[in-house]
């Protein structure tokens, strides 16, 4: 029995002792014990229950493409050029950059785990199996590279507009891509795009969305980090639901981006903006900066009203934005 058929067998939230787990799977008990901390290692919290046996403190959905196709219109269904899950993957962004040209439009996949999950500035996105939802679309776009400012913050928007169909409230955006529930991370963007500058290009957009975190996943993080568990009083949506919502959200929003560019999110953005009015401390390129956010331009980029008035207007994502 390998680290995926335990997750399966344990998927229930019900104690499974493991004396049945080694007779289903025709091993010893300490495979499965090994097994277990196998599992323990990626993040996940199996606990023991003495002659009980090994148990989940809750229930977990195993993610299924079939399922997940099930649940999207058919007009999304059929634009879509792959739906893939795999137990484990680098990246899903990498596994999208791999197959190159021959990758078609609108290819999703998703990884129960990965163990190489990238966010921006080269950080490390934490990916236990199980918890959360780790997904990339690869998006093909005729007008170039140079038509695609404010990709990013779209995506963000799109994120917020999957939360909204889910009934999920409380989350936020913060500049440039960030979803925000509170002062914690709850999804993280990762926007990377390769072709021509005015031709034919590609971009993969990974999304990592956090649904439910442990207090060792928490500390491990190294930063403020929320989960929808925790907008939902403790019952998030279905895994399968959730990727669904994302995937239905990235399709009708990706299309509007291709039609009209930045200018069919200016408003949405608008609306769930967290910088807005905010006090706030840029530190990047151009040196350190403070000043009160002002909102978003109609090319995405973040206005800072600085304190002497002047009004200063960031392009760059690599800057450090904080609230002062």
């Amino acid at each position: 029995m390998q680290a995926p058929e335990l997750l399966a067998a344990l998927a229930g939230g019900h104690p499974v002792s493991g004396a049945r787990l080694a007779e289903a799977a025709g091993v010893t008990r300490a495979a499965i014990w090994k097994q277990v901390e196998a599992l323990r290692a990626r993040g996940v919290p199996v606990e023991s229950h003495g002659s009980a046996g090994y148990c989940l403190p809750w229930p977990v959905e195993l993610l299924d493409a079939d399922r997940i196709a099930a649940m999207l219109p058919p007009s999304v269904r059929h634009r879509l050029g792959a739906l893939e899950v795999f137990w484990e993957l680098d990246s899903t962004s990498s596994e999208l950059q791999r197959r190159g040209a021959a990758t078609p439009d609108l290819s999703i996949v998703l990884a129960e785990t990965q163990t190489a999950g990238r966010g921006r500035r080269g950080r490390t996105w934490l990916s236990p199996p199980g918890l959360n939802l780790y997904l990339s679309c690869l998006k093909r776009f005729e007008s170039g590279m140079a038509g695609l400012g404010g990709l990013s913050l779209a995506v963000g928007v799109i994120v917020m507009r999957a939360l909204d169909a889910l009934g999920v409230r409380g989350a936020g955006l913060k500049w440039p891509n960030d979803v925000l529930a509170g002062a914690g991370k709850l999804a993280g963007i990762l926007v990377e795009v390769s072709g021509e500058y005015q031709g034919p290009c590609a971009a993969v957009i990974g999304i990592g969305l956090n649904l439910r975190l442990t207090s060792a996943l928490r500390d491990q993080a190294g930063q403020p980090v929320a989960d929808l568990a925790g907008l939902c009083s403790g019952e998030p949506p279905s895994r399968i639901r959730t990727a669904a919502a994302l995937i239905e959200a990235l399709a009708a929003g990706l299309e509007a981006f291709e039609r009209d560019g930045f200018a069919a999110f200016v408003d949405d953005y608008a609306r769930h903006d967290l910088l807005r009015d905010q006090p706030l401390a840029l530190s990047g390129a151009q040196g350190d900066l403070r000043g009160t956010g002002a909102g978003i331009d109609a090319r995405g980029a973040l206005c800072l009203r600085l304190d002497d008035g002047r009004m200063q207007r960031i392009d760059s994502a690599e800057v450090t934005v904080r609230r002062a």
